[in-house]
C-alpha cells in the first residue's frame, strides 16, 4: 500500500509534509518520540513472551556444567546444525575468538579471512592481540566470496620457516559489510572441501546464519554441513538480549571451553539468558523473511528515487547500504544528524571508501508503518523539498 503512495511523488510529499513540520525543523505531535531505530538488529528488546520463559528456567552453575537450561540449549543447537556439540558464550566476538583459539592452539598460527569480514574489522583485533594469531586477509568479490585461487595462494604449510602455518579458513554468512550477502550452499560446500584439501579447518562466523538459511530456503544443517565449526548470535535477528553459541566437533568444543574460561566467558546461572535464547531460536526464525521483505522494499524505493546502492540494489537479507543521490545538498554527517533529529530515524553511516554509505538494518522491532516512515523520511530529507 505504501509503495503506491511513494510512487506518486506529489501525494507522498504532501502527505509527509502534513506529518512533519519541516519549515520549523520540528517533528509533528504524531511522530514525537516514535523512534525508528535501524542502526542494527542488536537494538531489539525481549518480548513479554520471551521474558516470561525466564521464570521457568532451570538453573545451575554453568561453569560446573550444571545449568540445565544451558545444557538443553547446547544440545538443541548442536542437533539443529548437525554438529557433535555446542558451547554457550556471552557474545559473538568471544565465540569467534574462542573458535580461533581452539583451532589455532599452537603458536605461530595463521588464519585466512576476508578483508571486510567482521573478524578482520570489528572484533578489536583479538585474534592477534589476544590469541597471537596472524590474519591473512583476502579481498572478497562484490558477492562476498573469497576466490579459490586467492585462498590457495595464501595458505602456507608448516615447512617454511619464514611463514606462519595456516591453520584455519574463516567465512562470514551472511556477510555484513558487503550488504548482508547470503553465501549459497554450493559455495559453503566448495570452501569446506577446499579446506580439507589444504589440510586446514573451516569456521563460519554465522552471527546471522539463520537470515541466510531463511533467504535461501535451506536448513542451517545443510548450509553448513561441510564446515568444521560455526558461531551463531542470538541477539541479532533472533531478538534475544544477549548470547551466542559455538558448534563443532567434541574436541573443538573442549578446547573452545578452555578458551572461553581464559577470555572471562564462564557464566554461573546462565540459564536466565539461555532460556531467552532458546525461545528466540524456536519462535523467531521463520519471521526473518518479514525483515528481508522490508529491507528489499526500502532498497527498491531508494534506488527508484536515485540513491546509490551496491550490487545494483540487490538485497539478500535484512541489511541495506545506500549512498545519497548526486542531487542531495547535504553532507553524510548532516544527513544522518538531521534524519535523527527531525524525523526520529536512526541509522549508521561512514561506510566504504570516503565514508559515503549509510547502513540500515530491519529487525523484529520494525513493522510496516516504521518501514514506510523510513522510506519517506530518507527520500524527503535528501530531496530538500
Amino acid at each position: 500500500m505504501f509503495v503506491n503512495k511513494l510512487r506518486g511523488r506529489n501525494s507522498f510529499s504532501a502527505t509527509f509534509h502534513s506529518r512533519v513540520g519541516r519549515c520549523s525543523g520540528s517533528v509533528s505531535r504524531g511522530y514525537a518520540n516514535q523512534v525508528v531505530d535501524m542502526r542494527s538488529d542488536t537494538v531489539t528488546v525481549p518480548s513479554n513472551e520471551m521474558l516470561q520463559v525466564v521464570m521457568g528456567a532451570r538453573l545451575g552453575d554453568d561453569v560446573m556444567g550444571e545449568d540445565e537450561s544451558v545444557l538443553e540449549l547446547q544440545e538443541y543447537v548442536a542437533d539443529l546444525t548437525g554438529k557433535q556439540q555446542a558451547l554457550f558464550v556471552p557474545t559473538g566476538t568471544m565465540a569467534n575468538l574462542a573458535a580461533i583459539l581452539s583451532h589455532c592452539n599452537t603458536r605461530a598460527s595463521e588464519i585466512v579471512v576476508g578483508s571486510t569480514s567482521h573478524i578482520a574489522l570489528w572484533e578489536g583485533g583479538g585474534a592477534a592481540n589476544i590469541g597471537g594469531v596472524h590474519t591473512r586477509q583476502i579481498t572478497e568479490t562484490i558477492d562476498a566470496r573469497m576466490e579459490v585461487d586467492d585462498i590457495r595462494d595464501n595458505v602456507f604449510p608448516d615447512t617454511d620457516d619464514h611463514c606462519a602455518r595456516t591453520t584455519l579458513l574463516c567465512l562470514e554468512n551472511t556477510q555484513n559489510m558487503l550488504g548482508g550477502v547470503a553465501l549459497p550452499p554450493s559455495y559453503m560446500e566448495e570452501m569446506g572441501t577446499l579446506a580439507r584439501e589444504l589440510n586446514i579447518k573451516s569456521h563460519v562466523d554465522g552471527a546471522r546464519i539463520f537470515n541466510s538459511a531463511v533467504a535461501q530456503n535451506v536448513s542451517v544443517k545443510d548450509l553448513c554441513k561441510d564446515i568444521d565449526s560455526m558461531s551463531i548470535c542470538f541477539s541479532k535477528g533472533l531478538g534475544a538480549p544477549v548470547g551466542s553459541i559455538l558448534v563443532g566437533e567434541a574436541e573443538f568444543i573442549r578446547l573452545a571451553k578452555r578458551a572461553r574460561k581464559r577470555l572471562g566467558g564462564g557464566m554461573r546461572q546462565a540459564g536466565v539468558i539461555a532460556s531467552m535464547c532458546m525461545f528466540a531460536i524456536k519462535y523467531n526464525v521463520d519471521r526473518l523473511e518479514d525483515d528481508h521483505k522490508r529491507a528489499r522494499m526500502i532498497a527498491s524505493e531508494l534506488k527508484r528515487a536515485g540513491f546509490r546502492l551496491p550490487r545494483e540494489g540487490q538485497v539478500d537479507t535484512n541489511i541495506v547500504y545506500f549512498g545519497l543521490p548526486g542531487t542531495a545538498n547535504l553532507s553524510t554527517k548532516d544527513f544522518q544528524s538531521k534524519l535523527e533529529k527531525t524525523y526520529h530515524i536512526k541509522l549508521t553511516g561512514g561506510y566504504s571508501t570516503g565514508g559515503e554509505l549509510f547502513r540500515l538494518v530491519t529487525h523484529i522491532g520494525i513493522d510496516d508503518e516504521q518501514t514506510e516512515r523510513a522510506i519517506e523520511g530518507i527520500i524527503d530529507l535528501s530531496s530538500g523539498d
